[in-house]
């Protein structure tokens, strides 16, 4: 089973790495970092980069697709590269994924559309403009789609894969070897439950309000 988990310049890390860390621990299984050109791919910090290894044009038929978001999204809108690979391959795919903004390249690809779909919490309503059915649920399953939330949110969505994939003890086991067991020192960790002044900011500051 081969696995491509796509690159673009101003990635968010977590999305990419996240995934691979639940899913390369599945049997049989070859995970590869895919981009529009092979070499290191520099994240939304500027800070750390993945190497792609394979070219779009080289990954042909991956089993599984995975998606990730980040700032640089908004420049691969219009990447007919990036989004004719996506439909090209999501016609034999078991699994096409996505997590936080990654979802809205899957919409511009056209394979969203009428879909119920999640994202980042402040991409939701940019989703629904591009034809999907936004919700707010952290991980959204529809037929062989899956989309996550926000970044951490592609831990739960590759698990929840993982199990479909190699059974609940397969994925029980990667939880426990991962240590997967979120206790966080607060409770702010969606726009329901975070500080009403904190939501409101970054609402304001975000890059969707031009879009």
């Amino acid at each position: 089973m081969q696995i491509a988990i796509v690159l673009f310049d101003r990635f968010t890390a977590l999305d990419a790495v996240g995934p691979y860390e639940m899913l390369c621990r599945l049997p049989d299984t070859e995970v590869v970092f895919v981009a529009e050109h092979t070499g290191p791919v520099t994240n939304d910090r500027g800070s750390l980069s993945l190497v792609a290894t394979k070219t779009f044009a080289e990954v042909s038929s991956p089993d599984i697709v995975v998606v990730p978001g980040g700032p640089g999204q908004s420049d691969q809108m219009e990447n007919a590269t990036l989004l004719g690979w996506l439909r090209a391959v999501d016609a034999t795919t078991t699994w096409t994924t996505s997590v936080c903004t990654g979802s809205l390249l899957l919409a511009a690809a056209g394979l969203l559309q009428g879909r119920p779909a999640t994202s980042h919490w402040l991409a939701l309503d940019q989703l629904g403009k591009l034809g999907a059915e936004p919700t707010g649920r952290r991980v959204v399953i529809d037929g062989k789609y899956i989309t996550a939330a926000g970044v951490s949110a592609g831990i739960d969505m590759a698990l929840t894969m993982a199990g479909k994939l190699a059974g609940e003890e397969h994925a029980q086991a990667t939880q426990l070897l991962t240590e997967y067991d979120p206790q966080p020192p607060y409770d702010a960790g969606s726009p329901e439950k975070a500080p009403a002044a904190l939501v409101e900011e970054f609402r304001t500051k975000s890059r969707f309000i031009l879009q």
